[in-house]
Formats: C-alpha cells, structure tokens, sequence
C-alpha cells in the first residue's frame, strides 16, 4: 500500500513536466497581404489651352469643274479644350498659307482661316473628335485678290505623347458658296498632320 501511495504521489510530481509549460502559448498573428487597389482610368487630360502647327495638303474643285488645283498647305493653330470624363468640347482658331495653283493658271488659293467648334471622346491617350464651324478663303485671281466666306465639317484624332505634347491629323471638307460675288462655288478637301502643346 505504502508503495502504490509512493507511485501516485510521483506520478502527480511529474505530470507537469509531461504536460509542457503552464504559461499560455504564443500564437503568431497571420500573414496579410494588402488588397490590390485597381484604380480604373479616368478622364480629364484633355483640358487646357493648347497650341501648335499642321501640314498638310488641299484639293480645290469649282463646280463644273470650270477650276481645280491642288498643293501643299501648311499653318499653325490655337485652342482650348475641356474634359468632362468621356467627352471633350473645344474651340480652335487656325491659319493656313497654301500653295494651290488653280487650272488653267485661273490663279492660286492663297490661305483658308477657320474658327472652329470640336466635341470628341476621350479614349485615354486617344482623342477623336468632330469639327464644324466658319472659314475665310484668300485667293488671287488673275492680278485680283479675292476672298470669301464658307463653312467646313470634319474629323480628327489626336495622340497624347506625353502630359504636354500631342500629335495627330485631320481631314475637313470646305464650301464657299459664290465665291466673292464671282458665282463660282468652291470646294476644298484639306488633310493635314498636327503637332500641340498643351499650356
């Protein structure tokens, strides 16, 4: 009996050393990694002033056919954008010098001046818009400088190289409607390359 009373009693001494430690465990916190934020691509660089220059090439075409020419264009342009996410709306002036020599040595356009309204999307580094709005012709015919008013429609697109430069093109269809008084109607294709920067 007396030995059983010894087995019990040094079994419960060396429990503990069995069981580990009486101090509660450490438990690690677990690893997390962050959430990717995925921030979707908004507008807005579009806006501001901007100005630069085009060249390019124009067709003119009387009707009847009765004048036609075709050269090098070449000028420079100025306006103002704003962004409002995914559409963009704007005014633009331009100037352009030609170098068009009209059939039969009738006589050469001599410059086309444009105010313009432009609405487009923005696409990102993309702007394609449309254009519409008022142009002024300068032509000399014969030993007389002539000039008459019109209007033009056309598209274009721009490409955002950087947060200040932009390049890109340009195609416009002119009317001048009985050219200074003279009762010839004209039309001219333009199709130029542009280069801007953004203030």
């Amino acid at each position: 009996m007396k030995t059983l009373a010894a087995f019990a009693m040094a079994s419960l001494m060396t429990m503990p050393a069995f069981a580990g430690s009486l101090d509660p465990a450490i438990v690690e916190p677990p690893i997390t990694t962050p959430p990717v934020v995925v921030v979707a691509p908004t507008g807005g660089g579009w806006t501001g002033f901007y100005a630069g220059g085009q060249l390019g090439y124009g067709d003119v075409v009387s009707t009847g056919k009765a004048l036609e020419g075709n050269g090098a264009i070449g000028g420079v342009h100025a306006g103002y954008n704003r962004d409002f996410g995914k559409l963009v709306l704007g005014g633009e002036l331009d100037y352009d010098l030609g170098n068009v020599d009209l059939s039969n040595g009738a006589g050469t356009l001599d410059s086309v001046a444009r105010l313009k309204l432009r609405a487009g999307a923005d696409l990102g580094r993309v702007l394609v818009y449309g254009t519409a709005g008022l142009a002024m012709a300068n032509a000399t015919v014969g030993k007389t400088s002539r000039s008459g008013d019109g209007y033009f429609g056309g598209l274009g697109a721009d490409y955002a190289l950087s947060d200040k430069w932009r390049v890109g093109g340009e195609v416009l269809l002119h009317r001048f409607d009985n050219f200074d008084g003279t009762g010839i109607n004209l039309n001219a294709t333009t199709a130029t390359a542009r280069a801007s920067f953004r203030f």
